[in-house]
Parts: C-alpha cells; sequence; structure tokens
C-alpha cells in the first residue's frame, strides 16, 4: 500500500530580510511534513523563525528559496489571486491579540469572513452560532469584545478561524495574551478541535505547556529545526 501523501510538504525553505546593512536569515533551510489531522506545535524563542514558518505556510508571505506543497499544489508557484484564494479556503487563521473588530457582537465577528465568500445573510448568522455553541459562547452571542474576557475573546476567534472549514488551523502564539489557566482552557478547544473533527492545527509558541496538547512539536532556534519530538496523549 502507498504511504499517504503528506497534507503539508516543505523542502528547504529559506526566508531573509534586510535590516539596514545587514541580512537576516529569519528561516535557514527547514524540511517539514505535515500529515493530515496532525497536532504540530512550533516551539522556539523570539527571534527563532516560528512566526515566519507559519506566515508561509498560510501563504502570508513568499519564501526567499524552497519550496511548500499544500495538498500536492505548490504555494510558491501561485499568483497572488491563486494564494488570497488559498488563504481563504484552506487556512483559518488565529493571533495573539485576537483581531476581533470593537464595533461587532460576537455573532458578528464570526460571521464577518463569510460576507466575502457570498454566503446568505441568514446563513451567516446560523452557521456563526453554531460554532459559537461549539467553543461554548452559546450564552455570548450579542456581546462586544469589551465585555468579554481574553480567553472568551479567543475562543470567538478560534470560532470566526473555523467560518469556512479550512483544512488547516494556524495559530500564533494563540495563549501568548493570557493567564495560565486561560490559556490552558483555550488550547483545549483546539485540543478537541483536532481529536474530535479531524483538523490539522499548527500552533506557533514560546510556551513549553503548549506541548502538553500537541501530538508532535518541533523547535526552532536560529531558523533551523533543532529537536523534533512525537508526544505521548
Amino acid at each position: 500500500m502507498a504511504e499517504q501523501e503528506p497534507l503539508i510538504r516543505i523542502e528547504g525553505l529559506h526566508r531573509e530580510y534586510l535590516m539596514g546593512q545587514e541580512t537576516v536569515h529569519a528561516l535557514d533551510g527547514v524540511s517539514l511534513t505535515v500529515a493530515e489531522g496532525e497536532f504540530l506545535g512550533v516551539m522556539g524563542p523570539s527571534g527563532s523563525g516560528k512566526s515566519t514558518l507559519l506566515y508561509l505556510m498560510g501563504g502570508l508571505d513568499r519564501p526567499s528559496a524552497g519550496r511548500i506543497w499544500v495538498r500536492g499544489k505548490d504555494l510558491t508557484a501561485m499568483d497572488e489571486n491563486r494564494l488570497a484564494a488559498y488563504r481563504r479556503r484552506e487556512v483559518g487563521f488565529i493571533f495573539q491579540t485576537f483581531n476581533l473588530i470593537p464595533t461587532m457582537v460576537a455573532l458578528e465577528n464570526v460571521a464577518f469572513p463569510m460576507f466575502f465568500t457570498r454566503v446568505p445573510p441568514a446563513r451567516r448568522r446560523e452557521r456563526a452560532r453554531r460554532l459559537l455553541e461549539l467553543v461554548g459562547l452559546a450564552d455570548r452571542v450579542d456581546h462586544k469584545p469589551t465585555e468579554l474576557s481574553g480567553g472568551q475573546q479567543q475562543r470567538i476567534a478560534i470560532a470566526r478561524a473555523l467560518v469556512n472549514d479550512p483544512t488547516i488551523i494556524l495559530a500564533d502564539e494563540p495563549t501568548g495574551n493570557l493567564d495560565s489557566h486561560t490559556g490552558s482552557e483555550v488550547m483545549s478547544t483546539l485540543a478537541r478541535l483536532n481529536r474530535e473533527q479531524g483538523r490539522t492545527i499548527i500552533v506557533v509558541s514560546h510556551d513549553p505547556t503548549v506541548t502538553e496538547f500537541t501530538t508532535r512539536c518541533i523547535h526552532l532556534l536560529d531558523g533551523r529545526i533543532i529537536d523534533v519530538r512525537e508526544q505521548q496523549q
């Protein structure tokens, strides 16, 4: 029986930036595969290249060299329109700062991305309500972000990341603005989505407790993978 093709395949990835007269090697030859349904942790100190790797996988940035395939499609060969379609259909993003719209209530924040995919308003509201129930916020649909705790705001962000039924969820320091207890609750929510729905989730963090929830963990230092560990669940 043929071995299953990985969901994500990365080969020889480099990303360089010019800072003044100096060239910064944010990623320095990273190669990696991610299986469908995996919950991958990407760990390392600030400046190790974690977020750069995440943004490249999400099509938010382009590498200086190397290639990235998702479902066998080469992201590095896509033009801007195809990359935008990839981000819209295949990827759900979760950020440290939540990125919620302060003038919108929870239901509207979750429904908002569906406006761009021309989902009718009634279906947008219905799906947003179901997703808020999924993350335990059925009783907060009419609350604005300022009326909610940090953990509740991040769970709204998780629900929003799911609206277009993405193949991959990319989370950049999702617990970074939360206390340890609330951060653990957010990670538990992501782990449940991975376990019950088979979502492929990649979490970037410098918080070592994140590894308690992931199925595999890679460690970056100075733009290189220095360690790969399978997690005992």
